[in-house]
């Protein structure tokens, strides 16, 4: 499919009926090809966190596939609608029971057994604001779980309007204020509760929209900001019938004015993130693709400002840290911390014990408690502020990658990894 680059003087991408977003203005073709997601080689194994894009997912779960040979075959998509679609109304949520910390020695964390597909990577959750047991967990192969038990049990989810036979829907993101939800996922699908998921409306999407959505964060009643892997922010206060552009351009167009101010590797750019951070207030921080560069964008600039990475190694990942700095990860292991907070270009490399795995996210439980997790079943834990890192080793049993620490607040927190691994956080 090609490519579509935002308009530079695009100022409002949806408007008109409430059935059907449209294009104010058709942007023009992007003069260049999509390229395919690429690796730099390492000289350790450093998993990468899975893209956006479909054809790795492919390849996350092709990589899972020897490790599954063994497993019963999957319930066909039609079977499983049908099997699920009564779970959550005629039984109470159930599942294999979860593994406690001392089945696996992990001494705050216990493995939570899911009944989906061992292929299936998990890619993001979120719990009601106003029911801390309710819950939603999404992945690859069209998988949302849910739970009422905060997330000791899981049962699969069926929506039928997200339900379609031509697509099997990797869902990357959900998000939810009170009782108003959203997730986004690929190919292109958004959906919309205002019951806290007891019902979900498929809202129509622009078939000429830039990107992949990739993210998506509920801001408000009826409101919400969604993220493309090509750099759109789009903005709806309207229950997503009509959605504002929130920068004049894609990252694509961005480089080819800046290429000559001296961003390092902006020519191989190729359109598209590997990862994408929000921060509370407001605040992006994103990495190219390829690693070699990383971006930002805070509310009110009319376009993403790239920066030059300060590291040698390309970079996997970057956060915000619970003080306002920002956390940078580094294909083979590495962590660094910026100096000071907001954002910068100045940072320094902590001693972590990452055994050459790479480390594939961090997430914070306190200003001072956070979890790094990442290849191989690596589990690091610092409490204070990221100056130390002890690694956990009980984690090196879990076979698995860590894609994700997640914590919902200081009691409640998961790490999601591929072959449909969860950990949950028992303080």
């Amino acid at each position: 499919m090609a490519i579509t680059a935002l308009k530079p003087s695009l100022t409002s991408f949806f408007t008109g009926s409430t059935a059907t977003p449209r294009l104010l203005q058709p942007p023009p073709s992007s003069s260049s090809p999509r390229l395919l997601l690429t690796k730099a080689s390492s000289s350790a194994p450093s998993p990468s966190p899975p893209p956006s894009s479909s054809s790795s997912s492919e390849q996350s779960a092709s990589a899972s596939a020897s490790a599954s040979a063994s497993a019963p075959a999957p319930v066909g998509r039609r079977q499983f609608a049908t099997l699920t679609s009564l779970s959550l109304a005629a039984a109470p949520l159930v599942g294999p029971p979860a593994a406690r910390a001392g089945d696996d020695g992990l001494s705050e964390w216990e493995r939570v057994f899911l009944p989906i597909d061992p292929g299936v990577v998990l890619l993001d959750i979120a719990f009601v604001p106003d029911d801390s047991g309710h819950g939603f967990l999404l992945g690859t192969r069209q998988t949302i779980l849910e739970t009422k038990d905060g997330g000791s049990t899981w049962a699969p989810r069926s929506i039928p309007s997200a339900e379609d036979e031509d697509f099997n829907y990797r869902f990357n993101s959900i998000s939810f204020k009170g009782k108003e939800g959203w997730i986004v996922g690929k190919p292109s699908i958004l959906l919309y509760t205002s019951d806290a998921g007891e019902t979900w409306e498929r809202i129509p999407l622009s078939s000429q929209l830039p990107g992949d959505i990739v993210y998506i964060k509920a801001t408000g009643e009826k409101s919400a900001e969604m993220v493309t892997d090509q750099g759109a922010i789009y903005i709806t206060s309207n229950r997503g019938y009509n959605w504002r552009a929130a920068v004049q351009e894609t990252v694509s167009a961005t480089l080819n004015r800046t290429v000559s101010s001296g961003i390092s590797g902006a020519s191989y750019y190729t359109g598209t993130f590997n990862t994408v951070n929000r921060s509370p207030e407001g605040n992006y921080v994103a990495v190219s693709s390829r690693g070699n560069f990383y971006l930002t964008w805070e509310p009110g600039q009319p376009f993403w400002q790239p920066h030059n990475r300060a590291v040698a190694r390309r970079i996997q990942n970057m956060g915000w840290r619970a003080d306002g700095g920002l956390w940078l990860l580094v294909r083979g292991g590495g962590l660094y911390l910026s100096k000071g907070t907001g954002i910068t270009e100045d940072f320094e490399e902590v001693s972590v014990q990452s055994r050459g795995f790479g480390i594939l996210d961090v997430g914070y439980r306190s200003p001072e408690e956070a979890w790094a997790a990442g290849g191989s079943g690596i589990l690091l834990r610092t409490t204070n502020g990221g100056k130390t890192w002890i690694r956990d080793k009980a984690a090196d049993n879990i076979a698995a990658n860590l894609y994700s620490v997640k914590f919902i607040n200081d009691k409640k927190g998961f790490v999601l990894g591929n072959d449909g691994v969860l950990l949950r956080y028992l303080g």
